[in-house]
């Protein structure tokens, strides 16, 4: 047999050359061939795993990133709302500030209306101590005397209105304890009960709000 191999490559040498060096080298090859497919088959099992692993960080570090994402989140949303209440209470302090600013000039007078609220009063009694029927031409100076008292009155009306300041005179109006201050209660026949049916002195107003009532007798059922 081997010389039947023998002479098998010894003819087939000169002629299919390559052949023989085929037959000489194949279990080399075979085994080559094998480990290639057995690495190929490594190779398959390792990117097979690599890719599970990498799968396994992807899922892992998704889920981390949507943590985070849902954590700032909330964090953003606290923030906004504190940035809102802190909106809202710097709103609410302008307002405040504002309306006290405003009120300070609407009754920083107040004090200064009160004083010459006396000094009415005083023109008012001297113009109604006058004897009407003592005002004429004969007596010329207690004439002029009370125009000019009566323009002077006058005056100082059209200067508390110019201000604010609004003169009570409620005779007949329904009391209110907020604009007049009862100094008594008395029955009287053709009015109507709850009233006012003399005014003591008059009141006075600043900008709406009572800057001294009215003294007032009310009337009451019979």
């Amino acid at each position: 047999m081997a010389a039947v191999a023998q002479c098998v490559r010894v003819a087939l040498r000169p002629r299919y050359p390559l052949l023989g060096f085929s037959l000489r080298t194949s279990p080399r090859l075979l085994c080559v061939a094998t480990q290639q497919k057995n690495t190929g088959q490594n190779l398959e099992d390792d990117q097979s795993q690599s890719q599970n692993e990498q799968k396994v960080e992807h899922s892992s570090a998704e889920k981390m990133l949507t943590e985070e994402k849902t954590k700032l989140e909330e964090q953003l949303k606290e923030v906004t709302d504190k940035y809102k209440r802190a909106l809202a209470d710097a709103e609410n302090v302008r307002q405040r500030s504002q309306k006290l600013v405003e009120e300070a000039k609407l009754y920083g007078i107040q004090s200064f209306c009160k004083d010459l609220l006396e000094v009415a009063d005083i023109l008012e009694k001297a113009t109604e101590s006058v004897p009407k029927e003592e005002i004429k031409d004969e007596n010329p100076h207690l004439k002029s005397l009370y125009e000019g008292l009566v323009m002077t009155e006058i005056q100082i009306q059209k200067v508390f209105k110019k201000h604010g300041l609004i003169r009570l005179n409620p005779v007949g109006a329904k009391f209110d304890p907020y604009e007049h201050e009862a100094l008594f209660h008395t029955p009287m026949e053709g009015k109507e009960p709850g009233t006012i049916a003399l005014v003591s002195k008059i009141g006075y107003k600043l900008h709406g709000r009572t800057l001294r009532p009215a003294l007032v007798g009310v009337v009451k059922d019979a």
